[in-house]
């Protein structure tokens, strides 16, 4: 959830209020399992096995109350809820896609020659 309800604009503005409405640890893999399609509460669990119901339950509340994700519940036994982009949710297709294509670039990347640890030089107390 936003943690500002007002933005004091600098150069960066755009950048925080994007961030604390899509950042997080699973936001992100939220979002990007949703552009697939509506998908149920266990869907969901199954895609990102990682994540626990509690937190799936907070981040999905989240971006419901932000107007980027939709829950239909229907009445029956036993209930079933599923969740799917709102239209707002659905402009963040290009972002979401740009991420995965910087971290598919990044883990294809080489990785650094490992470094010999610095010593350090121990210094005599007087």
């Amino acid at each position: 959830m936003a943690r500002h309800k007002t933005y004091d604009c600098s150069a960066g503005c755009p950048v925080s209020a994007t961030l604390d409405v899509i950042g997080g640890k699973w936001k992100g893999l939220i979002l990007y399992h949703l552009l697939e399609g509506t998908l149920r509460f266990g869907e969901l669990r199954k895609r990102i096995p990682d994540v626990t119901q509690r937190m799936l339950t907070q981040h999905l509340r989240e971006l419901e109350q932000s107007g980027l994700v939709h829950r239909q519940v229907y009445a029956e036994v036993p209930p079933r809820v599923e969740y799917s982009l709102t239209p707002q949710g659905q402009t963040l297709r290009g972002v979401i896609a740009a991420l995965k294509s910087w971290g598919e670039t990044y883990l294809r990347r080489k990785p650094p020659e490992p470094t010999a640890p610095k010593r350090r030089l121990a210094v005599a107390a007087r």
